[in-house]
């Protein structure tokens, strides 16, 4: 299948071909939806068929091999044949806003340097959970610079390297629960310029100043050694 969203994660559209349906769901050709990964939640939105049947889409999941996605329909879809050509829509309001959480992430990443244990992206509100004892974190001081890392607009881009410079730069991966997409023989990485650059999946935005206003909500104690930062747009 072909991922439009590797290429153009901006594409909110795209023209493809129904590949198989079953009970999971409904397969195609190439699409715009990304599946839930990395804390990224899925696409939703809507197939149009020709004739103006819109099936709705709830979620899209990862199916077969590294490149597989499943678009999940509503219960009370129409049905859609194997071969129909159709149209392939993103809700992209919401999306545009879970790439510019997901970007934020990152960023809160660098500002707290500590292996992260746990997170979720999401289209109004964010979290990380970090590996730290004794460490105190202030929530103004993370919400005042991380302001100032968005407004200074950083470049971001994607680049990839294979299995095997990964494993000889093991200090790219953040994440100790999850681990790297892999299984093509190569891996995705994200570069926030002079600031950040780790192995991820998800979706991002072009620079940082795309993100606008955030805060940090809270910061919470979740185990020993287990500190929650959640924060949301401002």
């Amino acid at each position: 299948m072909e991922q439009v969203f590797r290429d153009d994660v901006y594409a909110r559209d795209c023209e493809a071909t129904v590949t198989s349906v079953d009970d999971r769901g409904i397969q195609l050709d190439r699409t715009v939806f990304y599946p839930t990964g990395g804390g990224q939640p899925g696409d939703c939105g809507t197939l149009t068929t020709s004739d103006g049947t819109t099936v709705i889409i709830v979620n899209a999941i990862k199916d077969d091999g590294p490149d597989g996605v499943l678009h999940v329909p509503s219960e009370d879809a129409p049905a859609i044949q194997s071969g129909s050509q159709v149209t392939v829509e993103i809700d992209w309001e919401r999306r545009y806003r879970l790439m510019r959480m997901h970007t934020c992430m990152h960023l809160l990443s660098v500002l707290v340097p500590y292996p992260v244990t746990g997170g979720q992206v999401g289209d109004e509100k964010g979290r990380l959970d970090f590996d730290i004892s004794e460490v105190s974190l202030d929530k103004e001081q993370i919400t005042a610079d991380l302001n100032r890392l968005i407004e200074e607009d950083h470049p971001v881009s994607s680049e990839w390297i294979t299995d095997e410079d990964l494993d000889a730069q093991p200090d790219l991966v953040k994440t100790m629960a999850v681990k790297p997409p892999r299984g093509s023989g190569r891996v995705r990485l994200i570069r926030i310029e002079r600031q950040d650059l780790q192995p991820c999946g998800g979706t991002h935005v072009q620079r940082t100043g795309e993100i606008g206003h955030v805060k940090v909500d809270k910061i919470q104690s979740k185990g020993k050694q287990n500190r929650r930062v959640s924060l949301s747009f401002a």
